[in-house]
């Protein structure tokens, strides 16, 4: 696993087999089918939800085909974001675009966040000046829409446990969903009760769901985008795991962020005793933190306490000190 990670020299160690060798273990699914069917089923139900919506003169109709928009939206930038993940390196780029499905999972996060703003605000106008409705329409219509959030959300069911970003999409159908049975609810409530307010009460709770399910991918989405450490690893805990390993008297400079929704990148210096055999290190080191912690891209650095000052001066065996 860790072939790539020895002290030939600082660029070769890291980019030759180091980012290919094992990066293949994570590399996200093709999502691209799931992105199709559903951005088509979700448009064609914007355009019936939206004319009824009209015609039953129902806010809840009304704000659920908005919000199911924003996902269409939301499905393309997720969409763009996975397809550019695998753009090759570049001189300019070294790592390719793998950022990409991070700011494609804030991008969602935010675009959420607006929907959830337009909602909140017609709802609250609607309660004080109430409108009627036809509950009927509105009861069957979303009852469609229950079917079309469902069947889209189990398209990216299997993804959403390792990546964030098709998280993001999952999290947008799931939420979809749920607003369709509160909106069905309140189609029952106003055909029984006749209370008009019930239509702007539930596009309200509609965004508080929606706010609920935004909240998590915003914090993780951002953290991501400001290079914190991945939620689930413990940067402690990969140091006392690392200073576990026969030779390794110490660690320093250590730096865990994510490369990609999917991907994780490492730089540490590992401090080591006289007689360990550096490229044996850096291959423990680099298969060790892989299978622990699922961390694909290491970069180590190897000093003697001896002369671990060498390696930041210009000593001619400067490359000794490995670059993984």
């Amino acid at each position: 696993m860790g072939v790539g990670h020895h002290q030939h020299g600082h660029d070769h160690a890291h980019g030759s087999h180091g980012h290919h060798g094992h990066g293949h273990h994570h590399a996200p699914a093709d999502f691209s089918r799931a992105f199709m069917i559903g951005i088509a089923l979700n448009l064609g139900f914007v355009a019936v939800e939206a004319g009824y919506g009209f015609a039953a003169n129902s806010m809840a109709l009304l704000a659920d085909a908005g919000h199911n928009l924003s996902d269409v939206l939301g499905l393309a930038v997720a969409w763009a974001g996975a397809a550019l993940v695998k753009r090759s390196p570049s001189p300019r780029f070294t790592y390719g675009l793998k950022k990409s499905s991070i700011l494609a999972a804030l991008v969602n996060a935010l675009l959420l966040l607006v929907a959830i703003g337009g909602i909140g605000a017609e709802a609250i106008r609607r309660l004080v000046e109430p409108e009627s409705s036809n509950g009927q329409t509105v009861m069957i219509v979303a009852a469609v829409g229950i079917l079309v959030n469902g069947i889209t959300a189990w398209l990216f069911a299997r993804g959403g446990k390792d990546d964030i970003n098709i998280r993001g999409a999952y999290l947008h159908m799931m939420a979809d969903a749920a607003v369709s049975v509160g909106v069905v609810v309140a189609g029952a409530l106003i055909l029984w009760t006749g209370a008009r307010w019930i239509d702007p009460v539930t596009s309200l709770i509609v965004a508080a769901v929606i706010l609920w399910g935004t909240w998590g991918l915003l914090v993780e989405s951002t953290s991501m985008t400001l290079a914190g450490t991945p939620r689930g690893i413990d940067p402690e805990l990969v140091g006392r795991a690392l200073e576990k390993l026969p030779g390794v008297t110490g660690t320093h400079h250590l730096h865990i962020w994510s490369l990609s929704t999917t991907e994780t990148a490492m730089t540490v210096h590992l401090l080591v005793g006289d007689e360990v055999d550096r490229d044996v290190i850096l291959r423990q080191a680099n298969a060790y933190v892989h299978q622990m912690f699922g961390i694909d891209h290491s970069t180590i650095q190897v000093e003697r306490a001896s002369d671990s000052d060498d390696c930041a001066g210009g000593h001619p065996h400067a490359r000794d000190c490995g670059h993984g």
